[in-house]
């Protein structure tokens, strides 16, 4: 395994970080420890959760991945050998359930995150993340922003800063990270920190694979040059860049694009046709679809984590041993020539 600092903090985490939005949902509580026990014995040391999860996102599931990982822990008795990442969903009405109001308050902060810690059945989160954006913006699949006169959102960045400070002094998370957020929140975000002295967002978990490589455009070189490394979510784009969604008279039934048709972020025309392309040059080079997209992932300098997630032991070994893979010049250039054609299909 390979490891990366995270941002600025002098935390190692391993390049290879394990998603577990499928355990309540599509994983039992035994996968999902199954799971953990053999990324762990991997070298992997960096989980990825949120409250929301597991992912369609349902009121009877709701926290389902939260406990799973808790239970693990307390069975265990590891939590000192693992980086436990969480997040806060932001305002969506088909989730309401969660808590009124589904903003950022310092109230919504504080039951969101008590919540969490007692499903974890931990004293601490190590990076505590803002699930999405308060405000309107591109994300989820939206390409380019667009103004909303309408947007009543006021700039609240300080006060949330100001909470979690408080958490960090109390010692329940460690540090503070954003998700779905675009280069002007961002920055926003570490000047309102710089200005005040408080907690800079310490990392950046957004969408990236081969077919959404929107990062580059203007977060990447963010990342870089504030040392604030990405965790790439959805690099294998739902399933959509592996082998089985490519090959004749496989049954795809119990796929997450078959399963979950309302999540359409990958079901596009030309989204497919890039996937089918991809396909084409990993057959070309004795590579499975699935390693050519996470080597692919591991090699961009801005990247801290590439976040997988698996329903199968048998995903799960071929995801994480993606660390070892490499990519040729030869390689790299036809990936290239298909962006070209077929440039972020699936924002």
């Amino acid at each position: 395994m390979l490891y990366t600092q995270l941002g600025q903090t002098g935390l190692q985490v391993s390049k290879i970080c394990l998603g577990t939005m499928t355990f309540g949902e599509q994983n039992t509580e035994a996968e999902g420890h199954e799971q953990l026990d053999y990324a762990l014995d991997q070298g992997v040391n960096f989980i990825d959760t949120a409250e929301m999860y597991s992912v369609p996102a349902r009121q009877e599931t709701q926290g389902s991945t939260e406990r799973i990982i808790g239970t693990w822990l307390a069975s265990r008795n590891n939590r000192d050998k693992v980086i436990l990442a969480s997040k806060i969903a932001g305002p969506n009405t088909g989730i309401s359930y969660l808590r009124q109001p589904m903003g950022f308050g310092k109230d919504s902060i504080k039951d969101a995150l008590e919540k969490s810690l007692q499903r974890l059945q931990t004293d601490y989160i190590d990076l505590y993340q803002l699930h999405w954006p308060e405000r309107k913006v591109n994300f989820f699949g939206k390409r380019g922003f667009e103004y909303d006169p309408s947007d009543g959102w006021e700039d609240n960045f300080q006060e949330v800063l100001h909470s979690m400070q408080e958490w960090i002094k109390e010692g329940k998370i460690r540090y503070f990270g954003v998700s779905n957020e675009s280069a002007w929140g961002y920055m926003h975000w570490l000047r309102t920190a710089d200005q005040h002295q408080l907690p800079r967002a310490v990392s950046i978990q957004n969408p990236y694979s081969l077919l959404n490589r929107l990062f580059e455009v203007g977060l990447a070189e963010v990342a870089i040059r504030e040392q604030a490394g990405l965790l790439a979510y959805s690099p294998l784009a739902f399933g959509l860049l592996s082998d089985k969604n490519h090959q004749e008279g496989v049954d795809l039934s119990a796929s997450r694009l078959q399963r979950f048709k309302q999540l359409s972020r990958y079901n596009g025309e030309n989204t497919r046709k890039a996937a089918a392309k991809y396909y084409e040059i990993a057959q070309q080079h004795g590579l499975s679809l699935a390693q050519l997209a996470l080597a692919f992932v591991n090699t961009r300098p801005f990247l801290t984590s590439n976040i997988i997630g698996a329903t199968t032991m048998e995903q799960l070994k071929e995801n994480i041993a993606s660390i070892e893979v490499e990519l040729t010049p030869e390689i790299m250039t036809a990936i290239e020539a298909v962006h070209q054609v077929y440039p972020d299909p699936a924002p």
